[in-house]
């Protein structure tokens, strides 16, 4: 049974747990920091495992929702301040605006309309019922633990190109550059049809006006091109690492092409059956033009 409180309320406990979380892990990097990518991890994990313990308490594993679009940025921040190399303070600048920009429209665009605390994404309600007896393990492993991973080797390129490279800014760094502020863009043009759509909709009425037209799923189009473009920050920055650098990219498209995607459309069929005729008009993940 989830907590029934007002929005302003949830969002007070979401900020109390995510303070909570930093400083646990900021407590474990002052006292620890002599391997900075497995400190950050352990870092990383450490917060997760505060995060975890407030969705319990609570009792709704949407405290985890803005952990994807929260933690980038701090990482970012760690990995420049810690680094000792001598790292192009341009690179740094281009990172941080992709980074900052994508996170900031993310964190606003859940806190904007998530509900609050009544209300917990119907994809973890899967994921804990699917073995009851397992609950708490598939809520921290597969709601919680997963996607920290997911992200944290996402982020590897970033700590190439902070915290490794010293090649000089190049041109791959500009397209990386284009390409993500490209990607939030997308996102966040993608977002705001969807909530113009779905404020004057009609019943059974499925968008596929704009970039939905041209796309199912526009916004996922948009987070896997923001990963692809650290992948190449990391590429120019670091190419010694070009073997592990793109994991994070790979694991991302991955997630949303196997598991993200086909559990949407699965809702959209049982819940809309006409939802057939539009996947057989418009491109599943790329936007092309429709048939």
């Amino acid at each position: 049974m989830k907590v029934n409180i007002s929005k302003s309320t949830s969002l007070f406990w979401i900020i109390i747990a995510y303070l909570c979380s930093i400083a646990a892990a900021g407590a474990y990097l002052h006292f620890n920091h002599s391997h900075m990518l497995l400190d950050s991890f352990i870092a990383d994990v450490i917060a997760t495992l505060v995060i975890f313990a407030f969705s319990r308490i609570f009792r709704n594993s949407s405290f985890y929702d803005a952990y994807w679009s929260v933690i980038p940025p701090l990482l970012l921040l760690y990995w420049w301040h810690t680094s000792v190399i001598d790292t192009p303070v341009l690179r740094y600048i281009m990172v941080s605006i992709v980074v900052w920009f994508w996170a900031c429209r993310l964190t606003w665009n859940w806190g904007k309309h998530w509900e609050g605390l009544h209300h917990e994404d119907w994809r973890y309600s899967i994921v804990k019922q699917r073995i009851p007896a397992l609950e708490i393990p598939a809520d921290f492993f597969g709601i919680h633990f997963f996607p920290t991973v997911q992200v944290f080797l996402g982020m590897l390129p970033v700590y190439a190109a902070v915290a490794l490279g010293t090649q000089s800014v190049g041109w791959l760094d500009y397209a990386a550059c284009a390409i993500g502020i490209g990607a939030a863009s997308i996102q966040l043009i993608a977002d705001r049809q969807l909530h113009r759509f779905i404020a004057t909709r009609k019943p059974g009425q499925i968008i596929e006006t704009g970039l939905w037209g041209w796309s199912r799923h526009p916004n996922y189009f948009g987070e896997v091109t923001f990963w692809f473009s650290l992948a190449l920050f990391g590429l120019s920055a670091y190419p010694e690492g070009s073997w592990w650098q793109p994991i994070g990219f790979i694991s991302m498209l991955t997630m949303f092409l196997l598991v993200s995607i086909p559990l949407m459309e699965k809702r959209s069929l049982e819940r809309r059956p006409q939802y057939r005729d539009v996947i057989s008009r418009v491109s599943r993940l790329i936007p092309l033009p429709p048939k």
